[in-house]
């Protein structure tokens, strides 16, 4: 409320200049006790945002959380190293630490970087520091991920941008300058020995201020940060490689968010403390199209038949899982739009008692579950399986070189760019390094080209499920079920990031909240 300010030359009436220095005095008490109200809901606001949160994580750190292993998903998860690029939920790149790209010709793509981001050291983000921190990647031995069989330059197009080219055309540039592998970090991350150290190196809006071996690690509120200045105050985060101790620390208030939750544990667990999370995993049974009586496509077509994937979700996972449509699932959240019934598929031969080798691991708990229970199913149907369960160290070099008739695997199927198709190459392609089924068809390596050479959007979307369409029609896998993590959140925390990529957990928007409702 505001008065004009009374003076001799808007002199009034005495009762009505007593009146209104009456009102003025109201008014005036008023706004003192509104600024009082401000002043403690600002005390409030400020005890909110002193609270910590504490976080179980699933594994230790490999490497020490050096960002150019897998330790880098761990720095990304807790908002402290940031990348050039981003992806949203359909996997498509947006602006990050770029703000925007264009494709020069097809083997170069230049990068603007924004100019209002500091690190936490308090350094500033430059195109040479950007240089810098890709160029290390590079070189690094080994190479991210993300790398492997790219051969990427760098460099500084004035002060503004970078330069990124590759040997051969790849589209997927964007995408791949979204690995948490190819974070940006201050120039005190890099040693002269080689390693490299992420404590007050990134931009995110937390800052590693401590790396406790393998136990924990510490993240306080950067208060410089570019973006949203982070609601938190900052990250306890705990290493509990024990899913049953995980489990405990949600239940008894010990963690306030709990990566990956056991299935064995969820039933001990108030319901609205659990939230599964859709994961780019597959479940799937790959079938030997060379050698063996599966080289036959009826037969194939004959195990595709006999197989049950909802008893393997309702018995083995629980429920907790969901039934595949196709390799793709529901974590790419635009596959089943596009997908059309699979053309071209065999009829199936009776199997009559042919034997077939079936081959699994033991590192993933459930796959030898699920190996009894497909015996089962196509011994039902006819075949005559022989089961072989094994460490998955000792039993690669068999499964790629074609020694099983079929092979159940849990297979990622984003890998770190966010796209299927170097996914469907490694395990589908003639030249597949990965490609369990030895399969080699020119129909389905005809589609993975046209895929792998149109740039991200609704195209490339479509020729993905344009392969997947051609790969099925092989019978060289069936998938059967699609895999989901399940994430553990305190009634009393909003905002943590339930992300299908595991790339996100906490994030500046991330907050308590009372009562368990915002």
């Amino acid at each position: 409320m505001s008065l004009r300010p009374l003076t001799l030359r808007h002199a009034l009436p005495l009762p009505f200049a007593f009146l209104s220095l009456a009102l003025l005095a109201g008014c005036q008490q008023e706004e003192s006790t509104n600024d009082e109200r401000a002043s403690e809901s600002a005390v409030e606001t400020a005890d909110a945002g002193d609270r910590r949160i504490k976080v179980a994580m699933l594994q230790p750190p490999r490497s020490g959380l050096n960002p150019l292993t897998d330790d880098a998903f761990k720095l990304s998860r807790w908002s402290t190293a940031e990348t050039l690029i981003r992806l949203d939920d359909d996997g498509s790149p947006e602006p990050f630490l770029a703000t925007e790209w264009e494709r020069l010709d097809p083997h170069s793509w230049r990068f603007t970087i924004r100019d209002d981001v500091t690190f936490h050291d308090g350094t500033p983000l430059t195109a040479e520091r950007v240089v810098a921190s890709l160029t290390a990647a590079t070189n690094a031995a080994p190479k991210p991920r993300i790398l492997d069989g790219v051969d990427m330059t760098i460099e500084a197009d004035g002060d503004e941008a970078v330069i990124v080219r590759t040997a051969e055309a790849d589209p997927l540039v964007p995408n791949r300058l979204s690995s948490p592998q190819l974070a940006i970090l201050a120039e005190r991350a890099y040693r002269d020995n080689g390693t490299v150290n992420p404590i007050e190196a990134g931009t995110g809006p937390f800052v590693l201020e401590e790396i406790n071996g393998t136990q924990s690690a510490r993240l306080d509120r950067y208060d410089d940060y570019w973006g949203e200045r982070a609601e938190l105050a900052g990250i306890d985060a705990d290493y509990v490689p024990d899913g049953t101790a995980r489990g405990a620390a949600l239940r008894t208030g010990e963690a306030d968010v709990v990566e990956a939750v056991p299935v064995s544990q969820v039933a001990l667990i108030d319901p609205e403390l659990i939230h599964e999370v859709p994961m780019p995993r597959t479940n799937t049974l790959y079938l030997n199209t060379e050698s063996g009586p599966l080289s036959d496509p009826a037969l194939r077509a004959a195990a595709r038949e006999a197989l049950d994937p909802g008893a393997v979700v309702r018995t083995v996972y629980e429920g907790r899982a969901d039934i595949a449509n196709g390799l793709l699932g529901p974590a790419l959240q635009w596959a089943d739009g596009l997908r059309t019934p699979v053309e071209g598929r065999p009829e199936a031969a009776a199997p009559n008692g042919v034997a077939i080798k079936l081959g699994t691991f033991t590192d993933r708990a459930e796959l030898p579950e699920v190996a009894v229970l497909l015996e089962q199913q196509l011994e039902a149907a006819g075949f005559d399986v022989q089961q072989e369960v094994r460490q998955y160290a000792h039993i690669e070099s068999d499964m790629l070189a074609g020694e099983f008739d079929a092979f159940i695997l849990s297979r990622a199927t984003m890998l770190d760019s966010g796209d299927p198709v170097a996914y469907m190459f490694s395990d589908f392609a003639c030249e597949g390094s990965f490609n369990i089924a030895q399969l080699c068809d020119a129909e389905v390596d005809a589609a993975l080209e046209k895929a792998a050479d149109l740039e991200p959007g609704p195209e490339r979307r479509q020729a993905i499920i344009d392969a997947e369409a051609a790969i099925l029609a092989t019978d060289a896998a069936v998938p059967m079920l699609h895999e989901r993590v399940i994430q553990g959140e305190a009634t009393h925390v909003a905002g943590a990031v339930r992300d299908p990529r595991e790339r996100e957990l906490i994030n500046e928007h991330t907050r308590f909240i009372d009562d368990g409702a915002e």
